[in-house]
């Protein structure tokens, strides 16, 4: 394709023979002028349009960077969605083996308190059986000794006639 301008048109008016049978000259011109005219039209509303065109273009590159820029915020806001739901298992994951180490520290030491109750007990009861056998041993010495001593006091001493007279006196 030529470029040709409505200025190059303007110029070629003078450009042509003058022939005796050639075109009307003036009309020539005046469709010369018409051309060149529309030409210009034409120009300003490529130019017009190119703007708009390199404007539009500005304005998806905008919208496309935009977009681009929002997938990377979504992604990295998934990506952190992620990070802090693992983050979240990792710690309730901790908390529970804590939780189960305190409870494993707490069942034993109540086992080591109940093992140490149970001794105890044992021994308070061995102390227990060894107290009553000590006490029946000197219950029956003593009980032995009462007789013993009964034997050596005559009949009349033993108080069978305290007890008459403690009545009669009352």
């Amino acid at each position: 394709m030529i470029d040709l301008t409505p200025l190059d048109v303007k110029k070629k008016k003078g450009d042509f023979r003058r022939v005796v049978r050639g075109y009307d000259p003036a009309s020539v011109d005046d469709f010369l002028e018409t051309v060149s005219a529309r030409m210009e039209e034409l120009v300003r509303e490529s130019m017009t349009l190119s703007a708009r065109v390199e404007g539009m273009t500005d304005a998806m590159s905008a919208y496309r960077d935009r977009e681009r820029a929002m997938n990377e915020a979504l992604v990295s806001a998934q990506q952190l969605r992620e990070e802090m739901r693992e983050q979240a298992a990792r710690e309730a994951d901790l908390v529970l083996r804590e939780a189960r180490a305190e409870a494993e520290r707490i069942v034993g030491e109540a086992r080591r308190q109940a093992t140490q109750a149970v001794e105890a007990l044992r021994r308070i009861q061995g102390q227990r059986v060894r107290f009553l056998r000590i006490f029946r041993t000197l219950l029956e010495r003593q009980q032995h000794e009462l007789e013993q001593e009964e034997e050596r006091t005559p009949t009349l001493g033993r108080g069978d006639d305290f007890e008459d007279s403690d009545s009669q006196a009352g």
